[in-house]
């Protein structure tokens, strides 16, 4: 099977678990799985920070620059060349969309059968889409997140086959590198780190790679991390299972995130904490950003951003800081909600005067 590892020095960059293996439980004989993932850029946005907070120094990491449009991309590389490596011939995965576009992806590039449950009429078209595109099987269940979850991890207990949700530990592994990236772009690990919290595999994932470039000496500290659920999916901070989720952030909507405890230690040893954004605060950050800045996120990634303008009003930020919030896939993930929270198209005769009138010209 040829992998991007052959052929990387066509490349100025090589596959993100090469770049960073002394982090990566990588062995001499693994094969490197890779659609050149990572790299994402870290954006200054000064315009936004300037509407937010005159004490916060504002950053975005982009993950919807990675090959399939969301972050899932770093922790698949390493799931699926890890599970080639394993001899396995078969992937399976529960997802909201996200994880079953990147799975579908990178089974494809390894050779794999793959196949991805989902919660019927609850996935973002441009999810569903790119899984069918890769050629998964795709499987809508009448049920949620959760649901899917428990069958697929009934099923990987029963038959051959590898889970590739974030119970995986080699997508926290590869996950991992978004936090290094963020230190290297820096120079430093920022003051405050906001994400999106939904399965909470990624916060899990970003408070593992603080720590290991720390305990590596490149920091020397680590940052306060600022998680944030969507208010009616919130149930870390609520405390107990949400047994129907609901929110417009599709990729957050689960009651019952696989890695409740970690995220919850990351949270307490940082320092740092896990509230709720509502709906209209999620979708009113995604304009914001895409306004002021040009940069398009799914609904779910904005929950970082509205947490932030949530706290700054509460007068949370009372220093001067470094704030990087995670953006976590692209707004193309979601075209349909975009058209929906914004103003419809103008449609007109082909009449350069009527144009011009309605561009306020005339």
């Amino acid at each position: 099977m040829a992998t991007l590892q052959d052929q990387s020095s066509c490349f100025k960059r090589m596959p993100l678990i090469e770049r960073y293996r002394e982090f990566m439980p990588l062995t001499e004989n693994s094969p490197i799985v890779s659609l050149l993932e990572g790299y994402t850029p870290l954006v200054r946005v000064d315009r936004l920070a300037g509407q937010i907070s005159d004490k916060i120094t504002l950053y975005v990491k982009f993950e919807g620059m990675n090959p399939t449009g969301s972050f899932k991309d770093r922790g698949m590389t390493m799931a699926i060349s890890k599970a080639v490596e394993m001899g396995s011939k078969a992937t399976i995965c529960a997802s909201t969309g996200n994880t079953a576009a990147s799975a579908a992806a990178y089974s494809a590039r390894a050779g794999l059968v793959c196949a991805v449950i989902l919660p019927k009429g609850e996935v973002a078209l441009g999810k569903v889409s790119q899984s069918m595109m890769h050629g998964a099987k795709v499987i809508a269940i009448d049920g949620n997140f959760d649901d899917a979850l428990r069958i697929v991890r009934e099923i990987t207990d029963s038959y051959p086959i590898t889970l590739v949700n974030s119970l995986n530990p080699f997508r926290i592994e590869g996950q991992k590198t978004g936090a290094f990236e963020i230190c290297d772009d820096l120079g430093h690990q920022p003051t405050y780190h906001a994400i999106p919290v939904g399965n909470a595999g990624n916060i899990t994932a970003y408070w593992a790679g603080y720590k290991a470039y720390k305990e590596a000496g490149r920091i020397d500290g680590l940052p306060r991390i600022l998680g944030f659920q969507a208010a009616k999916s919130a149930p870390i901070v609520d405390g107990r299972p949400i047994p129907n989720p609901e929110t417009i952030a599709t990729a957050i909507r689960i009651g019952n995130p696989a890695s409740w405890k970690q995220a919850e230690a990351a949270r307490d040893e940082s320092g740092g904490l896990i509230e709720k954004v509502t709906d209209e605060e999620i979708t009113e950050a995604q304009k914001l950003l895409a306004r002021t800045e040009g940069v398009f996120c799914e609904p779910a990634s904005a929950a970082s951003i509205a947490g932030v303008i949530k706290k700054a009003k509460e007068g949370f930020f009372t220093e001067n800081c470094e704030v990087v919030c995670i953006l976590t896939g692209h707004g193309l993930k979601d075209p349909e909600r975009a058209k929906k929270i914004c103003e419809p198209m103008i449609e007109m005769p082909a009449d350069t005067n009527e144009v011009a009138k309605v561009m306020g010209l005339i």
